[in-house]
């Protein structure tokens, strides 16, 4: 994978695009035959015994008592379909997660706590694991005669990715020690929002290097990218993100397990097909071939639905869960 300082080369999306509405066709590229739904998986917490505590309860709780749940909490992935079910509601192409789990008006719908006990916790918007991206690559591979050469984008705004001028550090590794004089610095250099306003601003240091930070994006509707060479085949095996040129090698020196965000586009040669994880998105779109788009849907390790070239994949698209 290696940077690309000419983004033109993605500017026929940028043609096939439609500016405003949350249609399907808003993030993927009209013109093409078929189009599929990934759902991101949701998350799952559970007590074997009981159910979650309310917030309510949370606050009456002694600390030895809360320390000692929380080493009983299961946490796990789980599906939209499994959480349809637990709240009595449906799962279809245009479901919106706060219906899926009843959000009643005004209140968060990121974390609900079904009938059951059991506490949902929203699905990643813009993100998903990198084992899911693999089975869904697997499928691309198969529908593109250039397999070994295509491209990747991400979106320019992704935390910590570009360099930028600035007065402060866009991450900050918060570090420990036994020295004083070392925690008075540390202390000092995070909390004195006065002094930061009177720094002179220097160029602060991102996972991408200068040049690219610098360098010409690709820019989308509403969007702007930094564009790869990418074989559509590396995201076929979860282990890519060792290779990505923008793997976060700052993070794993401070401890951190190997990390990479995953594309928000990804595109062959050939433009077969076109895949999309729009950052407002908590699902990722496909655009392909129809017998792309059965494959996908017919995945057992995939939950994925066809959607209309025209789907409102707003919040108020679902229509069925109200």
């Amino acid at each position: 994978m290696e940077w690309i300082d000419d983004p033109s080369r993605g500017d026929w999306l940028r043609e096939l695009l439609e500016a405003g509405a949350q249609t399907t066709q808003s993030v993927v590229p009209r013109g093409y035959e078929a189009y599929a739904r990934v759902f991101h998986p949701a998350y799952l917490r559970s007590l074997p015994d009981r159910a979650v505590p309310t917030p309510a309860e949370y606050e009456r709780m002694p600390d030895a008592e809360l320390q000692a749940l929380h080493g009983q909490y299961i946490d796990e992935e789980t599906t939209w379909t499994a959480t349809a079910e637990a709240f009595g509601t449906t799962l279809h192409p245009l479901a919106q997660w706060q219906r899926l789990v009843r959000t009643p008006e005004g209140e968060d719908w990121r974390t609900r706590v079904a009938p059951d006990g059991r506490e949902f916790t929203s699905p990643e918007e813009g993100a998903m694991p990198p084992e899911l991206l693999a089975s869904i690559s697997r499928h691309l591979v198969a529908h593109t005669s250039t397999p070994d050469a295509g491209f990747a984008a991400l979106w320019e705004g992704w935390g910590g990715l570009l360099g930028f001028m600035g007065r402060t550090p866009s991450r900050a590794w918060l570090t420990f020690s036994d020295t004083p004089a070392h925690e008075q610095l540390l202390e000092r250099s995070i909390h004195n929002p006065f002094e930061d306003a009177y720094r002179k601003k220097t160029w602060q240091p991102g996972i991408l290097s200068e040049e690219i930070s610098r360098g010409p994006r690709l820019q989308l509707p509403g969007r702007d990218h930094v564009l790869f060479s990418a074989a559509p085949r590396a995201f076929a095996d979860p282990a890519w993100i060792l290779d990505a040129p923008w793997r976060d090698i700052e993070a794993e020196e401070h401890g951190f397990a190997p990390s990479a965000q995953h594309p928000n586009l990804i595109w062959p040669e050939d433009r077969a097909w076109v895949l999309v994880s729009e950052i407002d998105f908590d699902s990722t779109i496909v655009a392909g071939s129809a017998a792309l788009v059965a494959e996908i849907c017919a995945d057992p390790a995939l939950e994925a639905m066809p959607v209309p070239a025209d789907a409102d994949l707003g919040w108020q698209g679902d229509g069925v869960n109200r």
